[in-house]
Parts: C-alpha cells; structure tokens; sequence
C-alpha cells in the first residue's frame, strides 16, 4: 500500500507541476550540473620552522570534513613535508587520469613566486637564499601540468596561499603572496586573495575565506561560480577591502557543491507524510 500511495502522489505531484501548490524547490533539481566520481586532495601547513601559521591546519581538517560530506573522496595532509606533497600530487592527478573524476584540490599554508612561478611552502623548508626556494619547495605548474595530461571532467584549485612572507627579514621577497595564472581547461582556480596580495590567518579557528567559504559552499542552489562570488563579497566586508579574493575559470559547465534532487519519499513527507 505504501508503494501503491506513493505513485498517486507522485501523479498527483506530476499533474500539478506549474501550479503555486507545489513548492518550486521540489523540482528545481532537474538540472543538477555536472556529476560523477568526486576525487579530492587537501593539504593544511601550519608547523613551519620559520613563521608557523595558526589556521592552516584547521582550515584543511574542516574543508576535508566538508567535502566528505558533499560526496568527495578525500586525502588529507596536515603539516606536509616537501616529499609527502609531491607523492600525494602525483598520486591525486594518477587517480584523476584513471577516474576521469570531478577533482579539488585545496591547499592552505605559505605560498611564494618566484619569476613568475608559484611554489608552496612544506613545513620542513630551511630557505636562506633565494636560489633554495625551486629545491626545498613545490612548483605549482607540475601538478597543473599533471591535471591538464589526466584530462577529467573538471578541476577545481583553491590556494589559501598568500599568506605573510614566511622568511620574515631572513629572506625577503620582492613580490608578496601568488603571481597570476591561468586556468587549464575545464577549470576553475581560486586565489584566497588577488594576486600579488597577502591573506589572513584570520583571529578565530580558521582563516578568512575558508570561514567564508565553508559557510557558502554547503548552499545547496548556489553554483560555484556563485559560492566563490558570495565569499568574496563577504572577505572583503570583513577585511574592510584589504583581502579581495579571486579567481580564473575556463568552466563550461554548471557544478554545485552540495546539490541533490528531491526524490519521492522527501515529496510524500512534504505533503503530509502518509504512509499507508
């Protein structure tokens, strides 16, 4: 009988679509982006020997948690040494080749450009001169280079990278934070601020756009376009215009974070929850 119920509901659901007694939400959903296998790599350094970071790992724990949540399967890495990252990068873009899967990578913790090249900091870095920063740190392009060959359906880069200069007085540099680059095809990379510009470490457990974007991203109708939109405007509120974040997108197609269809048991409950 329940199952005999829920076909006249959903006739009933059916025969209605267009009318103001049904709730627009409950089909809204039809279009629910680009789906398929969600595969994720998330890095958070904060024990540097030089300039240790407060929220880095915090924010990396919480976005792991929170993609989880939204379907991905997810590596971690917190307070990552230089030969831990790249493993784990070239064990990432393997598994995206393989898959053809959605992949995010996120990456929060010192970053630095060097000639125009971004390189992110491990925690075991010991940098005295400029020339020790292509040894002891990781180009950014190799794992480009590593998506653009494993041609999946979509990337999605997030670089909470643009902190202080991590080598204080010891190293100074001539530019702060990341320099400018362009997304690969089919992706969408996003810069915790603008390039050439530093980030907060924020004063509570995680930093400024992570706070904002754990919090924007778990809208269900926002596409990511949206989310990342939404979070800029509230960083830059907050930091009274000194951190703007930024992004570059080459996507074609629409992909939300959390985003599910309404399936029949969610519209019964919504019409009174008969169940015999």
């Amino acid at each position: 009988m329940k199952s005999k119920h829920r076909r006249e509901i959903l006739k009933a659901t059916g025969a209605l679509v267009g009318t103001s007694l049904i709730p627009s939400c409950l089909f809204a959903a039809d279009d629910r982006g680009l789906e398929g296998p969600r595969v994720g790599l998330v890095i958070g350094n904060s024990k540097y020997i030089e300039s240790p970071l407060t929220n880095p790992k915090n924010d990396a724990a919480a976005i792991g948690k929170q993609l989880k949540l939204m379907g991905f399967d997810i590596d971690l890495l917190l307070d990552a040494n230089l030969k831990d990252i790249g493993a784990a990068i070239q064990k990432y873009t393997t598994r995206l080749a393989k898959s053809k899967a959605i992949g995010l990578f996120y990456y929060a913790g010192h970053g630095v450009q060097l000639g125009w090249r971004n390189y992110l900091v491990p925690v075991d870095a010991n940098l005295d001169r400029v020339d020790d920063i292509p040894k002891q740190t990781f180009e950014l392009n190799t794992m480009l280079a590593g998506l653009n060959k494993a041609q999946n359906q979509m990337n999605i880069v997030i670089l909470d990278a643009c902190r202080d200069n991590p080598f204080g007085k010891k190293l100074p540099m001539e530019q702060k934070g990341l320099s400018q680059f362009d997304a690969p095809s089919a992706s969408l990379l996003c810069y915790a601020t603008a390039p050439g510009n530093v980030a907060s470490d924020g004063s509570g457990s995680n930093g400024l756009f992570t706070e904002n974007l754990l919090r924007e991203m778990r809208n269900p109708d926002a596409k990511i376009e949206d989310v990342f939109k939404r979070v800029r405007l509230k960083v830059r509120l907050a930091s009274k215009g000194e951190q703007i974040p930024w992004e570059s997108t080459s996507l074609e197609e629409d992909f939300y974070f959390n985003y599910s269809r309404m399936d029949p048991g969610t519209i019964e409950k919504s019409m009174g929850g008969a169940t015999s």
